[in-house]
Formats: C-alpha cells, structure tokens, sequence
C-alpha cells in the first residue's frame, strides 16, 4: 500500500498543474468519452432516430459547424473579462441542454437551432481549456497540453468502443441511451469543474489594475488599460490562416482515408475504424514523450520541418495504395496512417507552444480565440479539400502534400520574424523573466 501511494505521488509530481490540473485531465477524460459515444452515432440517431433524410443531416452537420466557427473567438473573448473556470462550466451546460434538448423533436428546424448552440459551446470550450492549461502549468503548458491530449484522446477511445457495442443493439433506445450518456458526462464535468480554482490571468489582472490608482511611492510602469486585440494583428492572422492548412490531416484521417479505402483500393472496409484505433494508440504513447521537442517557441519551430516530411510520406504512401493488390494497399494504408499521426502529433506541439508564444499575455484569451478559428475553419473547410483531392484521383495527393510544404515554410518565416522582433511577445516573456530571477 505504501508502495503504490509512493508510484502514486511520484505520477502527480510528473504532472503539471497541481491538484486543478489534474482534476481537469480528469473532466477531459469524461468529457471525451461522452463525446466518443455520441459522435459516432449523430448521423445514424439523425436519420433513424428523427427520421431526417441523408440531405438534411448533411445541412445540418454543415450549418452547425459552420455557426460553431464563431465560439472560439467569443469564448476566448470572455475569458479575458470573466473567470476560466465560469465560462468553461457555463460552456459544459450549455452542450447539455443543447444535446438533451434533442430529445425533445423530430423538426429539422429545431435540431438545427440546438445542434448549432451545441457546436458554438464546443468550439468555445476547446479554446477554453487550452486556455486553462496555459494559465495552470505556466512554463511547463507544452508538457501539460501533451498530458491531456493524450487524455482526451483515451476518452475518444474508450467512448468509441462503448459505443460501437451500443450501435450494435440499433434500436432507438440504445441511440437515445448514447445521447443521454454525452449530457451526463458534460454534467459531471461542469460538477468537477466548480471544484477549480481559478488559474492567474494576466489579461484581468491588467483590467483590475486599470480600475485601480497607482500605490503611493510606486515606481512601477502603468500599463496600457486597452489590451491588444488580435484582428489588427496582420502577422497573428496570417500565422491562424497557416494553421488551418496544418490542421488538414484531421480531414484526412476522419474523412479521407475511410473514402479512400472504400473507393480507391482494395483494402478491407473494416481497416478504417482499424486505422483510426491506431491513430488513437500513437497519440496516448507518443503525443507526452515528444512534447518535449517544443518546449519552446524556437523548438516548436523545428517540428515544422518534420511535420511536413510526415505529411509529405503519408501523402505518398496513399498513392501508392492504388498500385494494385490488397496487402499492398494494406500496408501502405498503415504507413500512411502512422505518417499523418505522427504529423498530427508534431502539429498539436508546435501549434500549441507558438499560439501561446505569439500572443501578448494581455490578450490570451482573445488571441487563442482566434487561433481556434483555424481549426474551426478546417472542420468546414478541410472535408471538402479532401474529398476534391480523392475525386482527382492518386496523383492529386503528392499536390495536396507539396501544399503543406509550401505552407510550413511561409509560417516558418512568419514566425522566425515575429519572434525575433524587437519587443515581441517573446522577448517581452523573456525579459520578465530575467527580471524575475534576478528579483
């Protein structure tokens, strides 16, 4: 007993973030597995369920994410000017009621109002709990993301599988029961999230010290009262429009290799849920062991060059599945699997450490907001890139990888120039730094 209170004690210490940071691994895990069980079974409880044709699930998928764009920047918006943790619970009840609310109706009009209210409270959590993690690990935020997205990404697995058993019962009770279980799981998390305490913010201690007369005798610089606002940032929005491209292999993964196997090759049908299990086992073994390559915002540059060589391969690796034969389109399958994986890993390092990096610490909450609008805008935009790509047939996929090249290295450049220029965000933390240690 002593033993394992002691391997117990030593796990917490390699984690960061203290006993809040904890507790929110665990409101992820159980946030991603609700999640896990209902995605995989909105279109079907959509169609067999409310009894909506294939066209107006399709209406209603796209709408709904497409209203879900706007919940990144108004979360992050309100997390500079309101405590984290409230608006993270109130983004968790409002998919609760938004998700339960669809057990109410079979009107198309009404699922679409809730689904779009549910879309626009998930797109704001995202932002949300990356925020948190900022703001709870401090130094340590690429560790810490590391941590819970490995998390996350057990829930989605866990979840998946327990839905898949549910789906196999097909009757409207076991959909129903899966949607019922996504809201209990969205309820717990915003019960365990009142038990958080509130991380430091510097964007409201500015806001607070504004409100306030300087302390008498005090030498210290006024700051500005007006934080920066990232929609005059030009380089930030060039850096979020990069990273919408960066974010294509989710596409690829969930849309395009599961058409691809069907449409193009002779693989099995049932190696695309196969794939996409070891996609989930490489990201809970590997995302927390290569964290450590960027650590900083110089290192998360240099995952660029390898992320787009990972691409790059999976790419390749997709044209040769056509070449003809079933174990053949198998094991190039696989490999292009892994590649994308591994980009996808590489990508959530780097995107993560440079979002934080390039914005001023009086506006990380607006600056992450926008910052999520890239993977909001790849979720509408990315399905359609990959579904063009697979209609012009094998050859079109080394186009496709040679356009993340040319993407990695434009936002290379960006952000070799943002971070080497004279008080930039960067050198700002730098500086403040130094002035710490020596303090």
């Amino acid at each position: 007993m002593v033993s394992l209170s002691r391997r117990r004690a030593a796990l917490y210490a390699r984690i960061p973030g203290g006993i809040d940071g904890r507790r929110m691994l665990w409101i992820a895990l159980i946030n991603k597995a609700g999640t896990g069980l209902w995605m995989g079974a909105a279109a079907l409880y959509f169609t067999l369920v409310t009894g909506l044709s294939v066209a107006e699930v399709g209406v209603l998928m796209g709408v709904s994410g497409a209203v879900g764009i706007a919940g990144a920047p108004l979360a992050g918006h309100l997390a500079d000017r309101f405590p984290v943790t409230r608006v993270i619970i109130g983004a968790q009840l409002q998919q609760a009621i938004a998700l339960l609310a669809l057990l109410t109706t079979d009107s198309f009009s009404l699922l679409l109002l809730y689904s779009a209210v549910s879309s626009l409270a998930d797109r704001g959590a995202n932002v949300l709990t990356k925020l948190y993690a900022a703001r709870v690990a401090g130094p340590e935020r690429t560790k810490y993301q590391a941590v819970q997205r490995s998390v996350s990404n057990a829930g989605w697995a866990i979840g998946g599988l327990a839905g898949a058993l549910a789906l196999a019962v097909g009757t409207t009770h076991a959909y129903q029961a899966l949607l019922v279980g996504n809201v209990v799981s969205f309820l717990i998390a915003a019960v365990l999230t009142v038990r958080c305490a509130e991380p430091p913010s510097p964007s409201r201690v500015v806001a607070d010290s504004a409100d306030c007369p300087a302390s008498a005798g005090s030498t210290a610089p006024v700051r500005p009262a007006v934080a920066s606002s990232p929609w005059r940032d030009r380089p930030y929005l060039l850096f979020t429009a990069t990273e919408a491209a960066l974010f294509l292999d989710d596409a690829v993964l969930q849309v395009g290799m599961p058409l691809w196997i069907v449409h193009a090759t002779d693989a099995p049908h049932g190696l695309a849920p196969l794939l996409m299990v070891l996609n989930c086992v490489l990201v809970v073994c590997c995302q927390i062991p290569l964290s450590r390559f960027g650590s900083t915002p110089d290192k998360a540059r240099a995952l660029l060059v390898p992320l787009a060589a990972c691409f790059v391969v999976g790419c390749a690796a997709m044209t040769a599945s056509v070449a003809g034969g079933t174990w053949l389109a198998v094991t190039a399958l696989a490999v292009a699997a892994i590649a994308f994986t591994f980009a996808e890993i590489l990508h959530a390092i780097a995107s993560w450490e440079l979002s934080i990096a390039l914005a001023p610490d009086d506006a990380q909450g607006a600056y992450l907001g926008v910052h999520g609008l890239s993977s909001s805008a790849q979720r509408s935009g990315g399905p359609l890139l990959v579904t063009a790509v697979i209609a012009a047939g094998p050859f079109a996929w080394p186009l496709l990888g040679a356009g993340v090249i040319a993407t990695v290295a434009a936002q290379s450049r960006l952000v070799r120039k943002r971070l080497l220029r004279p008080g930039g965000p960067a050198q700002a933390r730098g500086a403040l730094s130094k002035r710490g240690q020596r303090a």
